[in-house]
């Protein structure tokens, strides 16, 4: 067990030995601390949080009560082999969140990126991959193998299947199945996730110049509405736009998938 001198550890936490545990971190009353986790410097784990597993938590993050980060899948195929969770940097992980580690079959690691907010009740699922900036809002849930771009927002008691892809600034709407791949800034809501539009808020908020606004609102009316299947729309996009957002979503509808697409409704 490695205990930095600087961390606050109180004398009800439990630290298992082969921990690592960085500089000025708080280890709150009952906290469970596994053999195989490494804390980073800055990381807080509040009271009855439980960190277990082959585990890294970025600097900074904040765990808090009842949160189980690191425990094995709940993946039948699962045979107790070592596989990994990785978390960034500055998250908040709040009161009984789940996240699990990865599985042989999905490549051994489930990943989260830096500045997500992950509100109670939030379930990551084994080998997900989830971006940067990422809010999951309360009681939302990631199924296996999901990958999750950066900055999506993800509403309350929605559900993604598993493999299905949510491109970079998508928004899921509150109470939401999602069980195809979501463009990037794709905006889904209904029961039954629908492309129902793109997160123009969530664009403009973030500083995106009016023009590519303006080319990305004119793709997705001919993904929409244009000649041919969904796919062909989309390499006719790549031929003809200049738009580094448009080419983002090209890329990604032209990219791998598992699951097909949600197309606009």
């Amino acid at each position: 067990m490695a205990i930095d001198p600087t961390a606050q550890v109180h004398a009800t936490a439990h630290i298992e030995e082969g921990a690592v545990v960085g500089k000025n971190c708080i280890i709150g009353p009952f906290a469970l601390v596994g053999s195989d986790v490494v804390l980073a410097d800055g990381v807080e784990l509040k009271s009855h949080a439980v960190v277990t597993g082959q585990t890294e938590i970025g600097a900074e993050t904040v765990i808090f009560s009842f949160a189980v980060i690191g425990e094995i899948p709940q993946d039948q195929k699962f045979k107790g082999e070592k596989t990994r969770l990785v978390i960034g940097a500055r998250n908040r992980i709040r009161e009984h969140v789940t996240m699990n580690t990865g599985t042989k079959g999905g490549g051994g690691v489930t990943r989260v990126g830096d500045d997500g907010l992950f509100m109670a009740g939030c379930h990551v699922a084994h080998d997900a991959k989830v971006g940067n900036r990422v809010i999951m809002v309360n009681n939302s849930a990631l199924a296996g193998h999901c990958i999750i771009g950066d900055d999506v927002i993800i509403g309350g008691l929605s559900g993604i299947h598993q493999w299905v892809r949510i491109g970079n600034g998508a928004i899921i709407g509150a109470v939401s199945m999602v069980t195809n791949d979501v463009i990037p800034h794709g905006l889904v809501q209904g029961p039954r996730g629908e492309l129902d539009g793109l997160n123009l808020v969530g664009l403009k908020r973030k500083g995106v110049a009016r023009g590519d606004i303006t080319a990305l609102r004119a793709a997705f009316q001919m993904l929409a509405q244009g000649e041919g299947a969904f796919i062909d729309r989309a390499r006719k996009l790549s031929d003809e736009t200049e738009s580094d957002y448009v080419r983002e979503v090209v890329d990604f509808v032209l990219g791998d998938s598992d699951r097909s697409f949600l197309t606009p409704r």
